[in-house]
């Protein structure tokens, strides 16, 4: 089969069809074009810091074609000449930690990840100690496979086996007990009950290797097994069965706090004690309250859908509320941008749950996330307060939906252009509130009697479709916002309206 290499590029990651079984999804991802991109990637190594003799890692979730495609990206690996560690199951916040952890230190790594996606698919991410790579990267490296011109290397390099997971984790360990400094140092989540729902993902190590050695009670934890058929729920903190059930995991076992994790661990969603979830805005708000306290005034980075109450709790902590482009790399850059202007930016988050710290490399690491908000809810039982007490003035919305409108004409960006350039000016006739500092889309808000809310629409960062997102703080303003973007929008017969006609 021909390899069209560039139609594996997903932004800065390389995602595919690893494995056969759904009809009318034939294989792309194989072990051929893991073996080239992963000698691309030494290639890439070796050009970007100018030595030959390399050293990298290497590590995979739980899926079910991860150890196929981890030995044939180890074998790229070798052929060029480099070392290689192989980690075997890994989060992907912990392979770019083991190119920066004293001792480690390796020039590269590869996970073999898909985040949330089915069983069926793959992918590739990869770290410096600069952090993951950028869009460009992964073109560059995607060109260098298919052009399949390596010269293999005069000795192959060598292979061992490393339990990296466990000094990543340790490290967690520790973070956890210099942070909260109780009087008993090394148990400082005794008379807690945190429940962990891994999804059978590869986030059950956080059970053994965190929150246990901690003193916490993890009884009730679930899905801790790594199955790559993900045979319980999506392995996916935004998906509402799997939040369904971690929040009836919490209540049936009376715990203090439930976690969620995605199959790689680069994202993460939390449950209160009342079973109330904590994922979107209301994670944001938590892991914002918590850093602004530790960093007044800071600048909060977060994708463009939050919510005005998010907005607004921010601004009533004293922070910045930056609204910026959907994509964790995208919110990500822009808060290291905001830092490198001479202004203080501690977060970047998307509602999907990728959220990155400055004091963590700007990593989006779901674990070091909820290491935060545990070492925050040790702090404040000393006080005799709960960790989700921190965002009770979050103000919500009544209603909010989300519509995605398939755009069915091959030029799909350009029409989705046209349609937002044509509502911006039907907007601005109307003398509707459009959103001046806006980075993605056209966010328009309405008063009280216009539907008490706003909306957001854009288009999607991949695919033909333009997703529309409606809040409003009364019932039935999000119907009647959605009947005035109607009543312009259905005049596209490229878009398809359809749902939004019966909001």
């Amino acid at each position: 089969m021909s390899i069209e290499y560039r139609k594996l590029q997903n932004g800065s990651d390389v995602r595919g069809v690893a494995m056969e079984g759904i009809e009318g999804q034939p294989v792309t991802l194989t072990a051929e074009a893991v073996i080239n991109i992963s000698k691309a990637f030494v290639l890439y190594l070796q050009e970007k810091l100018h030595k030959s003799e390399l050293r990298l890692s290497i590590g995979r979730d739980s899926r079910l074609s991860g150890e196929g495609l981890l030995a044939a990206a180890a074998d790229g690996v070798l052929a060029m000449g480099a070392d290689i560690a192989d980690f075997g199951l890994a989060s992907t916040p912990s392979m770019f930690m083991s190119t920066v952890t004293k001792g480690y230190e390796y020039d590269g790594a590869i996970m073999l990840t898909a985040s949330h996606l089915p069983w069926n698919r793959n992918g590739m991410k990869f770290f410096t100690k600069d952090g993951g790579l950028e869009k460009r990267d992964i073109a560059g490296i995607l060109a260098s496979a298919q052009a399949d011109a390596f010269i293999p290397a005069a000795a192959p390099g060598k292979l061992k086996q490393v339990d990296f997971l466990s000094v990543y984790a340790q490290g967690l360990v520790e973070r956890i007990r210099s942070g909260v400094n109780a009087e008993d140092y090394d148990h400082p989540l005794k008379g807690f009950r945190v429940v962990v729902d891994a999804g059978n993902g590869a986030g059950g190590f956080f059970v053994d290797k965190v929150l246990q050695p901690l003193g916490a009670d993890t009884t009730g934890s679930q899905f801790l097994e790594p199955d790559g058929h993900f045979p319980n729920h999506q392995p996916n903190p935004e998906d509402k069965a799997a939040m369904d059930s971690i929040a009836e995991c919490v209540l049936h076992h009376h715990a203090d706090m439930g976690i969620i994790f995605d199959t790689d661990v680069d994202r993460a969603g939390a449950v209160a004690d009342d079973g109330k979830e904590i994922n979107r805005n209301r994670l944001i708000a938590l892991i914002s309250a918590v850093l602004l306290e530790e960093h007044p005034g800071t600048t909060i980075v977060t994708d463009s859908i939050t919510s005005s109450g998010l907005a607004e709790f921010i601004a009533a902590k004293g922070g910045v509320h930056h609204r910026f482009k959907r994509g964790y790399k995208n919110v990500i850059d822009e808060s290291i941008r905001i830092n490198a202007s001479g202004k203080d930016s501690q977060l970047a988050i998307e509602t999907s749950g990728h959220g990155a710290l400055k004091e963590n490399y700007f990593l989006d690491d779901g674990a070091y996330l909820i290491t935060k908000l545990l070492i925050k809810m040790a702090q404040l039982k000393k006080e005799n307060r709960t960790l989700f007490s921190l965002i009770d003035s979050l103000a919500e919305p009544a209603e909010s939906t989300e519509v995605r409108m398939n755009i069915t004409v091959p030029e799909f960006a350009a029409y989705g252009g046209g349609v937002l350039t044509d509502l911006g000016d039907y907007a601005a006739r109307q003398g509707w509130d459009v959103a001046k500092e806006n980075y993605e889309g056209l966010r328009v808000s309405f008063g009280a009697d216009e539907g008490d809310g706003w909306f957001l629409l854009r288009m999607s960062l991949h695919d033909p479709l333009m997703p529309l997102n409606i809040e409003s703080n009364s019932v039935g303003g999000v119907h009647k916002i959605a009947q005035k973007l109607y009543a312009f929008l259905s005049a596209y017969d490229k878009l398809d309206t359809s749902k939004l006609k019966t909001i």
